[in-house]
């Protein structure tokens, strides 16, 4: 049967070397599932793939959209689904390999997203303009009138997702909630869900080690090259928006640094909160690159 393994975990806590040997080992490429390495002119602040790994494996969506090009978990469910139905095209036994840590366009991919219109570009024009005019707390406010359950669970700390319930409201004069019925969709392929996990010190420490490798190696000239589109949803994320801070003379380029580390660690535990969630996942330290080799190789073999 063909199968689709996916590698996921918390950030930084090494994914990309373990899924670089596994795509060697099986002669296959690496299906990205970081929702901003899809993005171009961002590959020191999102650790995207060097060239030399590049060079190593073919890896898909890494680099593949522009800074303000639209794109979703939908959109992304489908590009994928599409890319999986040309490689098993015609195959009984093969394999692709997934990994990343956008909890979202995972579950996307493995249990399907909910069918949510496309929202118009007339409407998305008007909540951008409204969120710029009025600002997060007064759309806030407008989202528990329209729709009190997603108001209930959305992160009012996130204006992409405050903003996209609206739209759906305003658009197709239902709400949000109305759509979002979560039925896990059947896929013709098997699904191996493995996560990497280390101690949280360990882990912690990596993050910072991760973050100051970025500073070195030019996140402030990345962020001061992408100041004309910091407006992007594409780079409303962290380690930008904290160096955005810095450069404006807000903060420090010292506490900017700090504080990307502190929200990348926030981010971790998030990411780990999700997937305790998945009863399909099996944990792995990620120091046991044999032990999840062993458990791969007796899996794809039932």
């Amino acid at each position: 049967m063909n199968t689709l393994v996916v590698i996921t975990g918390p950030t930084a806590v090494g994914k990309t070397e373990l899924c670089l040997d596994l795509a060697e080992h099986y002669g296959i490429p690496i299906i990205n599932a970081d929702s901003r390495q899809i993005y171009r002119d961002m590959q020191v602040g999102t650790a995207a793939p060097t060239a030399e790994q590049l060079k190593r494996v073919r890896h898909y969506f890494v680099g593949t959209l522009a800074l303000d090009d639209y794109y979703n978990a939908s959109m992304y469910e489908q590009d994928v689904i599409r890319l999986l139905e040309g490689m098993f095209n015609g195959q009984d036994n093969a394999v692709a390999l997934m990994t990343g840590g956008s909890m979202m366009y995972i579950d996307a991919v493995c249990n399907g997203i909910d069918d949510i219109p496309t929202i118009r570009d007339d409407v998305r024009t008007l909540y951008k303009q409204r969120l710029e005019r009025e600002g997060l707390q007064a759309l806030l406010e407008e989202l528990r009138e329209k729709d009190p359950e997603y108001y209930d669970i959305v992160d009012h700390n996130n204006p992409r997702r405050v903003v996209h319930g609206l739209e759906i409201c305003f658009q197709t004069g239902l709400t949000y909630t109305s759509f979002r019925v979560k039925e896990k969709k059947e896929r013709p392929f098997r699904i191996i869900k493995i996560a990497l996990n280390r101690n949280r010190e360990d882990l912690y420490l990596r993050i910072n080690k991760r973050v100051d490798w970025m500073v070195e190696h030019g996140l402030e000239e990345e962020a001061r090259n992408l100041l004309p589109y910091r407006h992007l949803n594409s780079l409303n994320t962290v380690g930008y928006k904290e160096m955005f801070k810095a450069i404006d003379g807000e903060w420090s380029m010292e506490e900017a640094v700090e504080r990307i580390k502190g929200n990348t660690r926030r981010y971790a535990r998030k990411q780990l909160t999700w997937y305790k969630k998945d009863n399909d996942i099996v944990w792995f330290d990620a120091a046991e690159t044999d032990n999840i080799f062993k458990y791969l190789v007796d899996r794809l073999s039932d």
